[in-house]
């Protein structure tokens, strides 16, 4: 291969390697292409230069072909830019241009957006809405903003959480309402005397006759427990063993158990031995009301029977009760006894209460 074919070759490569490169950049700034000038207005460009690709739609449409400031500090910069005329088929007086980056600091560009439809068609020249750039530098700032404003909270938060350490270590200390509350035996003996003393009063008025309807209807107490498991009077002989209650050692004023150890040793007795039937036979003294009366002695009497079945090892279905109601023989605070019969005794035909009381006092 001669030098001069050599040559030749090197200078037909660069040639061609020239006009590709002059192809590129013409097809590139709209040189070969037939375009059409539209311009926008903008307080600030955000370092928008001449030679930018102005964008449609996301595709390479036309270039920033220059950048002019306004003639007085009231006015905008003009942005002039020359657009492909195949644009013109989606854009319109209605469009707006924005200034954009690629990325955080990439090169500029402006996006135009589609028109509006029924918009009067752009020509060439004619000026078209913006839209302000997004500064990095006020984004920057805002975020400074946000995070001091966190920081604020934080520290708010810190100063609410000491307030309340110091306000549990007040507390811990006794300091304070609640505190002493918390801290205090004294305060909390008192409260729970109190409940004590109100659970009483209310299980004394569960027993009342007066209230006892008002009782019944909320399942506190159902009158015809006092006699489900009464009899009408004694067996007939003498029981075998007889333990004698006086009503007060018993009792309060109401019907409710005071000193129920002292029902042991008929509990024992009845737990040890066989026998046939076991009667609790209260009377109270001859003060107050005998409808009243009557009641209260059922009461007692049923409290004791409840007892001696929930608390001994024995047959329940043979322990039985009977109250007698006022009686002369029973003091003022009346008298409990259980009187235990024989294992062929029966609740069947037996003395009157009257004449039980006196056969009862022979037998012991």
């Amino acid at each position: 291969m001669s030098q001069a074919f050599r040559l030749g070759l090197f200078i037909v490569a660069t040639l061609a390697v020239l006009m590709a490169g002059v192809f590129l950049i013409g097809s590139r700034e709209s040189l070969f292409q037939s375009t059409y000038r539209v311009k926008a207005e903008f307080q600030n460009v955000a370092g928008l230069a001449d030679g930018a690709d102005v964008r449609v739609g996301g595709l390479h449409q036309g270039t920033v072909k220059h950048i002019q400031l306004p003639n007085h500090p009231e006015g905008k910069v003009i942005v002039a830019m020359d657009l492909d005329k195949a644009t013109r088929d989606v854009l319109n007086k209605g469009s707006i241009a924005a200034i954009k980056s690629d990325g955080l600091v990439g090169d500029k560009y402006v996006e135009i957006s589609f028109g509006s439809q029924g918009e009067q068609p752009i020509k060439n020249g004619d000026t078209i809405a913006s839209q302000p750039p997004l500064d990095i530098s006020n984004l920057v700032k805002k975020a400074d903003n946000l995070l001091d404003s966190a920081q604020g909270a934080v520290t708010d938060l810190t100063g609410t959480a000491s307030n309340l350490e110091s306000i549990s270590g007040k507390i811990d200390q006794g300091k304070g309402t609640v505190g002493e509350l918390i801290n205090n035996k004294t305060i909390y003996q008192q409260a729970t005397a109190g409940a004590t003393a109100l659970n009483e009063d209310m299980e004394a008025l569960k027993h009342n006759f007066l209230l006892r309807g008002f009782f019944k209807n909320r399942g506190y107490e159902d009158a015809a427990d006092l006699t489900k498991h009464a009899v009408s009077h004694l067996p007939p002989g003498d029981p075998v063993k007889t333990f004698d209650y006086g009503g007060k050692k018993l009792f309060n004023k109401q019907a409710k158990l005071e000193d129920q150890k002292a029902l042991k040793d008929a509990g024992d007795y009845l737990q040890s031995n066989k026998f046939g039937l076991a009667v609790v036979v209260d009377s109270v003294g001859m003060k107050g009301e005998s409808g009243q009366d009557q009641t209260l002695s059922q009461g007692r009497a049923a409290a004791v029977r409840d007892y001696l079945a929930k608390n001994f090892r024995l047959d329940d279905t043979r322990i039985k009760t009977l109250a007698l109601g006022k009686t002369s023989a029973a003091g003022d605070n009346g008298n409990v006894e259980i009187l235990v019969y024989p294992a062929s005794s029966s609740a069947g035909a037996a003395d009157s209460p009257t004449g039980r009381t006196q056969a009862s006092k022979d037998a012991k």
